[in-house]
């Protein structure tokens, strides 16, 4: 078993710090808020007061985190991570953050210190069963030192060299996005052809977006949208889709779209439900 820092329990963060712990790992976290930590504490791992003092004598630090901002901050800020980190101790970032942020921060690293990117796909459940989808971008070697860590939060595929699993993430969230916003559109004009919902999502159920009408159906039915992957994330992951799109010169249009229908979303106010109150915002402007 592996000597571990975890930075970062927010709501995905807390379920794979404890699938970590569960699996006989020693572990340290640190978060901004330190009463996340207790519940964890309790379990047995050991509280930093800093990023700094969470990269003493660990083999691995663990970053997840919600936005690039907060993961540079928490690397690089007052009593940062990386100052901390020394040669054999290796870096692995689980935040969604894109894959150009996680060249940069790689090219800042001492020297010694490997960087790994390990993005999931998933959501609370997901992580608190060990149902994620993880995304890897590391050296061969590097990669054999962290599978048997990332292994116990879900299935890994190794997706290529450094910033690799950070583009996939942003491959796979541009189609979550596409989805959703899919569902509501779909909605949207079932009923302004005069078809009654419960038919339409039946349909829908047994279309291409099937999976992720079966995942939302209950919030779009009772309009509650409890968070599980809160739809200010969703509108992150969007923005750095289209930044990536854009510096590859590519038109990602039905992204802009997708990106479009979460911004305003967030101006309504959803930025903490459920990215799938996205449907509601289209329900909402159509009618």
């Amino acid at each position: 078993m592996s000597k571990i820092a975890f930075l970062g329990l927010g709501q995905m963060g807390t379920p794979m710090a404890t699938r970590l712990l569960d699996a006989g790992h020693e572990l340290v976290v640190w978060n901004r808020t330190p009463g996340r930590a207790t519940p964890l504490v309790e379990r047995g791992a050991g509280l930093a007061s800093s990023p700094l003092e969470a990269a003493a004598g660990v083999e691995f630090a663990i970053t997840m985190l919600a936005t690039p901002e907060a993961e540079e901050e928490v690397l690089f800020g007052t009593e940062g991570l990386v100052p901390g980190l020394g040669p054999g101790q290796i870096l692995i970032d689980m935040s969604t953050i894109g894959p150009a942020a996680v060249h940069s921060l790689a090219s800042r690293m001492p020297a010694g210190v490997a960087m790994v990117d390990a993005e999931v796909r998933g959501s609370v459940p997901e992580a608190t069963e060990g149902r994620l989808h993880v995304f890897v971008g590391a050296t061969p070697g590097d990669f054999e030192r962290v599978r048997p860590i990332v292994e116990s939060l879900g299935d890994v595929r190794h997706v290529g060299g450094l910033g690799a699993g950070a583009a996939m993430k942003l491959v796979a969230n541009s189609t979550l996005g596409a989805a959703i916003v899919a569902l509501g559109e779909a909605l949207a004009l079932g009923q302004s052809l005069g078809l009654q919902r419960k038919s339409v999502l039946d349909v829908l159920e047994d279309s291409p977006i099937g999976p992720t009408v079966r995942a939302k159906r209950s919030n779009v039915e009772s309009g509650q949208y409890p968070p599980s992957f809160k739809l200010r994330l969703a509108d992150k992951d969007l923005r750095l889709v289209t930044e990536a799109g854009d510096e590859a010169g590519l038109s990602l249009k039905a992204a802009r779209a997708t990106r479009a229908w979460l911004d305003e979303a967030m101006e309504k106010g959803a930025g903490d439900l459920d990215f799938s109150a996205v449907v509601a915002t289209i329900a909402e402007k159509q009618a």
